[in-house]
């Protein structure tokens, strides 16, 4: 049919005419509450963008002197947060002269890793920055 009979139609009936594709040949027109239309997909992109799983990054430092207990305690944080689902980012910093055994820092970040019992998996490789070295781990 026409589009003019089409809008005569919506007119009577007290809805729109909505064109849901103009590039067809002939484009294809639609008899229906605009509005309405309107508010369902908005309702069903709210719906989506909850159903989106959001990460957050937890961070967690060590140093080269850290004592054993302070590293178990780290290690229980980071099993903690990767329970709950969240990434980890471990770094480990270097001051001073510990920058000159730049070796050492990433042997002990890869101990700290291996000591990880919770399942994951490195999501970013152990990684150099300015201050020592990082790497991000994710849960299985």
């Amino acid at each position: 049919m026409s589009s003019l009979e089409a809008l005569e139609i919506a007119k009577q009936k007290g809805l729109d005419l909505v064109e849901i594709s103009p590039t067809a040949k002939p484009p294809v027109l639609k008899i229906m509450d605009f509005g309405k239309f309107q508010y369902q997909k908005s309702r069903e992109l709210r719906q989506n963008k909850a159903k989106q799983k959001k990460f957050d990054i937890k961070g967690i430092r060590i140093g080269m002197r850290t004592d054993d207990h302070d590293l178990n305690f780290k290690k229980d944080q980071a099993e903690k947060f990767l329970k709950k689902g969240n990434k980890v980012k471990i770094e480990i910093i270097l001051r001073g002269r510990e920058k000159a055994h730049q070796d050492l820092g990433r042997k002990n970040l890869e101990d700290f890793l291996k000591s990880i019992e919770a399942s994951n998996k490195i999501e970013q490789e152990l990684k150099r920055f300015p201050g020592g070295f990082n790497v991000i781990i994710a849960p299985n």
